[in-house]
Formats: C-alpha cells, sequence, structure tokens
C-alpha cells in the first residue's frame, strides 16, 4: 500500500501513470502485487501469498527482489511504477525477479520521467525461469518531451526446460530522447521466449537496441523483434542476433525500420549463427518509407496527411 507520508508524491506519479495507459487505482487493491518508486524511494508496496517481495533503497535508486513460489500461479498482473519528477538527476533501478517450477505470472511496468531535461534512468534486470515457468514482461515509457530523458535498460534472462518468457519494450507516446536497451535471453531444452521493441523517434531521438536469443538446449525456439518508426533527424541502430546452439533449435529475427524525413539516420544487422547442423535460424529485415497507398487511401476519406501517419504510426506500435 501507499506510505502516507508520500500520498501526494504517489498522486503525482499516478497521474503521468494512467497518461502512459496504466490503471493507478490497481496499486491500492489488496489482492495485487505491487511496488511503486520514486527517485531513490519506495513510496508503496504490497504482495500476497506465493509471491516474496523486497525492496531497499540505494545510493540513487532502488534494488528489488521478487521470487514467486514453486506452482504459484498469480491471476491479476504485478504492477510496477518507476517514476522520477525532476528534471535533472539519475536513477538506477535493478531488478532481480525469480520464478520457481511451473510459476506463471505477467507484470505491466510503467516508467514515467514527465519532466526530465537532463536526467539518466539506468535499469538492469536479471530474471530466472525454473523449470515450465512461465513469464510476460510488458515495459512501457512515458519521457518527457524536451528530449533530455537518456535511459540504458538491460534485461538477462534465462528460461529454464519448458519455460516461456516474453519481453515488450513501448516508447511510443512521447519523445525518446536517447534510448539504449539491451535484451538477452538464454534457453534451455523445449523453452520459448518472444523478445520485442516498438518505438516511434521524432526530432533528434537516438535509439540503440540489441536483441540476444541463445538457443542452448535442445528444441528451444525463439522470436526477437524490432519495430522502429524515425522521423525528422532521428538516429537508430539496431542489431538482432540469434545463436543455434543444440539440434532443432529455430529462432527468428526480425526487424522493420519506417522513415519519413529527410534527416533520419538508422540501420539494422542481422547477425545469425549456427553451432549446431540440426538447428535454424531465419531473419527478416526491411528499411523503407510508408506505404503511400495506405495513406492516400485514409487522406481520401478525410484524414490530413499527419492525422494519417498518426493512425498508421498507431496500428504498427500497437
Amino acid at each position: 500500500m501507499i506510505e502516507s507520508n508520500y500520498q501526494r508524491e504517489f498522486e503525482k506519479i499516478a497521474e503521468y501513470y494512467e497518461k502512459s495507459g496504466g490503471d493507478a487505482s490497481r496499486f491500492l487493491r489488496r489482492d495485487i502485487v505491487s511496488i511503486i518508486i520514486s527517485g531513490d524511494k519506495i513510496i508503496g508496496r504490497n504482495t500476497v501469498e506465493g509471491v516474496n517481495l523486497r525492496a531497499e533503497s540505494r545510493d540513487n535508486g532502488v534494488e528489488i527482489w521478487l521470487d514467486v513460489e514453486d506452482d504459484i500461479r498469480i491471476e491479476n498482473p504485478i504492477h510496477l511504477c518507476t517514476g522520477y519528477l525532476k528534471p535533472e538527476g539519475t536513477q538506477l533501478v535493478l531488478i532481480h525477479i525469480k520464478l520457481g517450477k511451473n510459476a506463471k505470472v505477467s507484470f505491466l511496468s510503467h516508467c514515467v520521467f514527465p519532466n526530465g531535461k537532463s536526467f539518466t534512468h539506468r535499469m538492469i534486470s536479471d530474471i530466472e525461469l525454473s523449470e515450465s515457468a512461465e513469464m510476460n514482461y510488458e515495459d512501457v515509457h512515458f519521457h518527457s518531451e524536451d528530449g533530455g530523458v537518456t535511459v540504458k535498460a538491460t534485461y538477462n534472462a534465462t528460461v529454464g526446460k519448458k519455460g516461456v518468457f516474453k519481453n515488450t519494450f513501448h516508447l511510443t507516446k512521447t519523445r525518446v530522447g536517447k534510448l539504449e536497451i539491451e535484451m538477452k535471453v538464454d534457453l534451455d531444452k523445449e523453452a520459448v521466449a518472444e523478445i520485442e521493441s516498438k518505438v516511434y523517434e521524432k526530432q533528434d531521438d537516438s535509439v540503440k537496441i540489441i536483441e540476444e536469443l541463445n538457443l542452448n538446449g535442445e528444441r528451444a525456439s525463439g522470436i526477437a523483434k524490432t519495430v522502429i518508426f524515425a522521423t525528422d533527424s532521428s538516429k537508430a541502430h539496431i542489431i538482432n542476433r540469434a545463436y543455434g546452439n543444440a539440434p532443432y533449435a529455430r529462432g527468428h529475427i526480425e526487424c522493420k525500420e519506417i522513415v519519413k524525413g529527410g534527416n533520419v539516420n538508422v540501420s539494422t544487422v542481422p547477425e545469425l549463427y549456427v553451432k549446431d547442423e540440426k538447428a535454424e535460424l531465419t531473419h527478416e529485415a526491411s528499411i523503407g518509407r510508408m506505404n503511400i497507398k495506405q495513406l492516400e487511401t485514409l487522406m481520401a476519406k478525410g484524414l490530413t496527411e499527419n492525422e494519417a501517419i498518426e493512425l498508421v504510426v498507431k496500428g504498427m506500435l500497437k
């Protein structure tokens, strides 16, 4: 629940949390696991039976440990909100997540930095899934429109035998600023992973994304996908990487970059490495302008060019 001396701070963060697509009322429910961070403070938390949650303040940030016991299946998503309301500063968030055997959970994480002019957020998430565990992690960001936010996010996941891991990153509603993401997943026998990043760049935003699948177990499978819409003078460099290290491992990597503007600078690099003759890896990559016929069709229905573009982008990045 919310710490009484942080009620006003929570209300301000909750306002932006809802603008990013979250439902702040869920932080007040005792049947939902949640944690709220503001700067280097934990201003609210709640847990339920079978989920062990611990959080501590540290220099310029917070460290979180969340363990889900064997056979525990959480019906409601675990809600994590990380906020920083000052225009300048740094924040470090360290997250350790461990799922027991046959456990199943989903996460809704919202990071809100609405006033950032010279602000850096660093996040490192270490995730471990035991045999047959399932986890879905959705990370949504809401930044200031000044372009002064820098985010460096690292996700390291280990997926045990027959485990299922899904991780999606969204930054589509506000300016990016500077973004660096690295997602790395190691998969055991018959484990499955889907990792995806979706970003809408404007003005001089800059994005670098590395997604990596290590298919270490027999019949492990994974998909790594990136979707970028780059406009104005923004930059994007994307690397999608997969390693087929075991028999019958299957991996697919995909990058789609849509550009609009004469000064954009984007690139995509697919990397496939096969170390077992029975493994199979595929890739798909494209860079190009928006579908003109699609825009013309929407404009014929009465939309302006900008309205048509926004509608197409929303559909692509949904």
